[in-house]
């Protein structure tokens, strides 16, 4: 059952889907605490990888809303949260408008970043090629003749982007140098964003089935979905401890604190038996991370 849109206002918020912002935002936050352990943090390059990460999550999900509506994914018995197209409050072309907008918005965003972060011309254009990577990957995930969503590919693209690239990038914004213990939080990072977006699979499975969305549980089937959520959870705990390990700053263990919290949801997402009650576990896992993330920062800062 949808909950029902009622004005183009609230279409709009749906489309952006500002639930999805703090996960969006955890590997920018947690390689910045690393950047501040390190006594190489920068407010600007801080303030402007939050705005460009939250440009980035927008023109993502106005994309999913978009693409999900013309392949089919999203029609009336599709459980979860309601689209925005989907609702007839917002035109295909308005969708289109605000995709090119965010997309701009990213670019200019993005560009700015790199440009107060980097002096190398080199290091410039890598990063730039990144950026644009990542608008290509935010608009083509469900847009598109060929959205890489649509085959199972979405999981590697959240574990790069909102993992490893996210928090080893910003480090080296902030630093301007590599620091390779910083891997194994983005390996962390990673395989939690991939777990939100695996329980969004598991709970979308029957319509993404149904508009041949051949995501990873659609491929694998709802019991090994699961299982695979239980070994994201899991392994992104236990990845933890090779930076603690490198690091010898023992203080990373109270991210722990969040490990229960982690644990229900992967109980919760086992046990539910409809996409309904699946949905709210996605919201939790999400906030899960920003509190993995915020505990460890903690720990590696004051403990």
């Amino acid at each position: 059952m949808q909950v029902e849109i009622k004005d183009r206002k609230q279409a709009w918020l749906h489309a952006i889907r500002l639930r999805t912002l703090p996960l969006a935002l955890a590997s920018i936050l947690a390689g910045s605490i690393i950047a501040y352990q390190q006594g190489v943090f920068r407010w600007n390059i801080f303030f402007l990888a939050c705005l460009t990460t939250i440009f980035l999550q927008i023109l993502s999900n106005l994309s999913n809303d978009y693409g999900d509506t013309i392949h089919g994914a999203d029609h009336e018995k599709r459980e979860g949260p309601v689209r925005a197209v989907q609702s007839g409050l917002i035109s295909l072309k308005e969708m289109k408008k605000a995709i090119y907008l965010f997309g701009f918005f990213s670019l200019i965003s993005g560009l700015l970043l790199i440009f107060l972060a980097l002096q190398s011309i080199l290091l410039f254009g890598i990063f730039l090629l990144l950026g644009l990577l990542a608008i290509w990957a935010a608009i083509t995930y469900t847009s598109g003749k060929n959205p890489y969503g649509y085959i199972g590919l979405g999981d590697l693209s959240v574990f790069l982007f909102f993992g490893l690239l996210g928090v080893i990038g910003t480090f080296f914004l902030h630093s301007g140098d590599f620091f390779s213990p910083v891997i194994w939080i983005g390996i962390s990072l990673g395989f939690f964003s991939t777990s939100v977006l695996n329980i969004n699979n598991i709970r979308d499975i029957e319509s993404d089935t149904h508009a041949g969305k051949k995501s990873i549980p659609v491929r694998i089937g709802r019991s090994a979905a699961i299982q695979y959520n239980w070994f994201l959870i899991l392994a992104g705990n236990i990845t933890l401890a090779i930076y603690i390990l490198l690091t010898q700053n023992l203080g990373g263990l109270f991210a722990l604190l969040a490990f229960p919290l982690m644990i229900k949801v992967g109980v919760g997402v086992q046990n539910a038996q409809t996409s309904k009650q699946t949905d709210p576990f996605l919201k939790q896992m999400a906030l899960s991370t920003l509190l993995w993330v915020i505990c460890f920062g903690i720990g590696i800062l004051f403990l």
